[in-house]
């Protein structure tokens, strides 16, 4: 019998036998007489700024290879961030950054012990994921009641064999943000050769939320990276700036850090375009902020009405807001999928929705309201 006449029995790891699958948020499903709008996926709808948008246009040279060091992005960082060139490394996305970052300190070794993983959960869901491929082992450490990380219990789960730390700050999906001072304290506990990855995806909506009365701002990295050679900041340019499509993030960390993670990163994963991208949106920041600025009222709008409304939720500084519905989240996510808008569900936890357009905003709002009578 041939091979094509029958399945080949072909091997994979054993380890994919184990790990879940990432779901990306699904596009609305079309109900006649209704825009569809999609706030399952945290991208920002409103996309890049006009002079972004020309680059993109006007862009003739890919039938060109990038620079593989993305120089002229990483020089437009240095003057804009403030920090050595040199202690940028970019990648294909935050993403594609943080999996350099895995493949230079975490797997398994040649002894057959795993390497461990620490990070809150619930967290990015593709942390499982890349840990698991890399053969590591994730060492997943449940989030406080209000959504927020429990940095003392991480503190508390370091090993002997734990090799990095994630810690997401907002935190995807429940929206808390980290601070500087709890930041500290944590990273006093952390042995000094344990790389601690700080990721700021969403970094550009807590510089542009207002900080209530008596409470401390959110922590912005580039604040204490310089004090701790294990920190590593992760950025992406995906979501204030409207790149998602692009895949161009970047980490910060100090040299004897950044000269592995330049041996780890995928050759050219950063395409020219998105590099001329993103070194546009840097030049037309002002621009970037104003759209954020008006993402993050739509977000307060939102959450007021919300908690008008009856809902608990955790407070967030990002794109989203996390509402916990338990048994009910499956109920809800059909109600919204039958207005023709969608949201990110996380089985029986609860649903993530990004801040969309005001259209979509509202329409959100009319039915959390019509939901809100059951609850």
């Amino acid at each position: 019998m041939s091979q094509s006449a029958e399945h080949a029995n072909i091997p994979v790891r054993p380890v994919f036998n184990t790990l879940p699958s990432y779901a990306a948020g699904k596009p609305p499903t079309p109900v006649e007489g209704l825009t569809q709008y999609k706030l399952s996926s945290n991208e920002n709808p409103l996309g890049p700024v006009p002079e972004v948008a020309r680059v993109l246009a006007e862009f003739a040279t890919a039938h060109r290879y990038p620079d593989p060091l993305s120089t002229a992005l990483r020089q437009k960082l240095s003057a804009r961030l403030g920090v050595d060139a040199d202690d940028i490394v970019t990648g294909a996305g935050s993403l594609g950054a943080l999996n350099q970052i895995l493949k230079t300190f975490a797997g398994v070794n040649a002894d057959g012990v795993q390497d461990e993983v620490i990070y809150a959960w619930r967290s990015f869901e593709a942390y499982p994921i890349l840990v698991g491929i890399m053969g590591a082992r994730s060492v997943q450490v449940p989030n406080l009641p209000d959504g927020s990380h429990d940095l003392d219990a991480m503190a508390a789960a370091i090993t002997d064999r734990t090799r990095l730390i994630l810690v997401c700050t907002p935190n995807n999906p429940t929206g808390p943000a980290v601070t500087e001072s709890q930041i500290r304290a944590f990273l006093e506990k952390v042995p000094a050769h344990i790389p601690v990855v700080i990721d700021e995806a969403y970094f550009e909506f807590c510089a542009a939320s207002t900080v209530p009365e008596g409470e401390e701002a959110p922590l912005n990295g580039l604040d204490i990276y310089r004090d701790y050679e294990n920190v590593i900041i992760l950025r992406t340019f995906s979501k204030a700036q409207g790149l998602a499509g692009l895949r161009v993030g970047y980490s910060i960390s100090h040299p004897q850090i950044t000269q592995h993670l330049r041996v780890a990163a995928t050759p050219f994963a950063v395409t020219a375009l998105a590099e001329a991208a993103a070194i546009a949106s840097i030049e037309h920041e002002d621009a970037v902020m104003e759209r954020v600025s008006h993402l993050v009222s739509e977000r307060e709008r939102v959450t007021a009405r919300l908690r008008e409304l009856g809902y608990e939720f955790p407070s967030t500084y990002a794109n989203f807001v996390w509402l916990p519905l338990g048994e009910r989240t499956g109920e809800f996510v059909q109600l919204m999928a039958e207005h023709a808008l969608s949201v990110r569900a996380f089985g029986t936890e609860g649903v993530r929705v990004s801040i969309g357009e005001v259209e979509a905003n509202d329409r959100f709002l009319s039915l959390c309201e019509v939901f809100a009578k059951g609850l």
